[in-house]
């Protein structure tokens, strides 16, 4: 309560405020932008080995295909995804619910290294770069570069991570810069380079500037 007797009101702390005030200063045209959308939306995820199950479920595959194939995955072995009950399913057994042959091994690749820890995901903490995570995440077949730069942004919420190989944040750099193609990927770190160290937030940023009606 406060002084007066009214309820206390809890004032929620914009984690990414800092970031937001870097963004606006060093590139003005964010100040439409995060007035238009808001501030960043970014959030930590606790079920790290669902959301990497999640990813390989949703390559090169529609976002409503995707979330009804991990549904029925979560019907077959429970709910969060659980490496052990993941592997505990055959290939034919993964394949049932939609996915195919090849990201069915993906998925039990997945599974035994975290199950058998040669890829701790629970344990990526601070002590970890990001270069280190996306290293040990790769070693994984079935999980490339992009995922482990979406893993680093949507799940660690690490701040400056450019997924140069994302075609949203591609086409959002070309229309942000008015290029006539889709600028290169060793041409995106240059373009970016005025957002360090929160180049993750920018990329939230041109993805929901691509995505929101202006």
């Amino acid at each position: 309560m406060s002084r007066n007797g009214a309820p206390r009101t809890e004032k929620t702390v914009d984690p990414w405020a800092k970031a937001v005030r870097h963004l606006k200063r060093v590139d003005p045209r964010f100040k439409a932008v995060v007035r238009r959308l808001g501030p960043c939306g970014l959030a930590p995820r606790e079920d790290r080995f669902g959301a990497l199950v999640s990813a390989i479920v949703s390559q090169q595959i529609s976002t409503k295909a995707a979330a009804s194939i991990n549904e029925r995955l979560h019907v077959l072995a429970g709910r969060p995804h659980h490496p052990r009950r993941l592997l505990e399913l055959d290939e034919p057994a993964l394949r049932s619910v939609g996915l195919s042959s090849g990201k069915a091994r993906y998925v039990h690749n997945l599974a035994a290294a975290v199950a058998d820890g040669s890829v701790p995901v629970d344990q990526f903490d601070d002590s970890w770069d990001d270069d280190a995570i996306v290293e040990s995440l790769t070693s994984i077949k079935g999980v490339g570069v992009w995922t482990a730069h979406m893993f680093l942004i949507f799940v660690l919420n690490r701040p400056d991570v450019l997924p140069v190989g994302d075609l949203g944040v591609r086409a959002g750099l070309r229309d942000w810069h008015g290029l006539a193609e889709l600028p290169k990927p060793r041409d995106c770190h240059a373009l970016a380079e005025p957002w360090r160290p929160y180049r993750s937030v920018a990329s939230w940023y041109l993805w929901r500037n691509g995505d929101v009606p202006q």
